[in-house]
């Protein structure tokens, strides 16, 4: 019996340490395009658009491996307002002050058709350096060291001053 209860409370211990193994993780503050409408207008800041879909796979191991990376999810929760945003979502979307509606022919937001300049793929990660920027989108699934760059290009606003090219010779990689 007491054997019993000595493994009873070590499982016990063992899944409360292994269920608390995350919480010292950074996580990225994810908003919604309505609250970036509203959070832009009183401190204008970068924005990172992480546009994904319910079905896609790469776009879950982004989430699992990427966006969960210390530094960049730190990086991110200081320097850009970071939007999560489902392509197939059927709801219109204000967006700078335009309305984006469901397009049926694509199957898809025309807020991601804006985004990703009409070239769908998931995941895609959307640097702006302004609610009004041109968008810049980087298609696929990206690793912490292969995000580092663009993330830091518009997060020091280096776009404003030259290149990604002359940006990218000089940066070194941290992640």
């Amino acid at each position: 019996m007491r054997k019993l209860l000595g493994c009873i409370v070590l499982l016990i211990a063992l899944i409360g340490i292994f269920s608390f193994k995350n919480i010292d993780k950074e996580k990225i503050n994810w908003i919604s395009i309505a609250q970036l409408n509203e959070l832009y207008a009183k401190n204008p800041k970068p924005v990172l658009i992480d546009i994904y879909t319910d079905w896609c796979g790469w776009c879950k191991e982004m989430d699992r491996t990427t966006y969960s990376h210390d530094k960049l999810a730190n990086y991110i929760n200081e320097k850009y307002y970071a939007v999560k945003f489902n392509a197939e979502q059927k709801e219109q979307i204000s967006f700078n002050n335009k309305i984006y509606k469901y397009n049926t022919q694509y199957r898809t937001n025309e807020l991601a058709l804006y985004l990703t300049g009409g070239q769908l793929s998931y995941p895609t990660t959307v640097f702006m350096s302004g609610i009004n920027a041109q968008p810049a989108p980087l298609p696929g699934y990206m690793r912490p060291k292969q995000m580092e760059a663009p993330l830091k290009f518009f997060g020091e606003k280096a776009d404003k001053t030259q290149t990604f090219v002359e940006f990218n010779k000089k940066m070194h990689n941290e992640w």
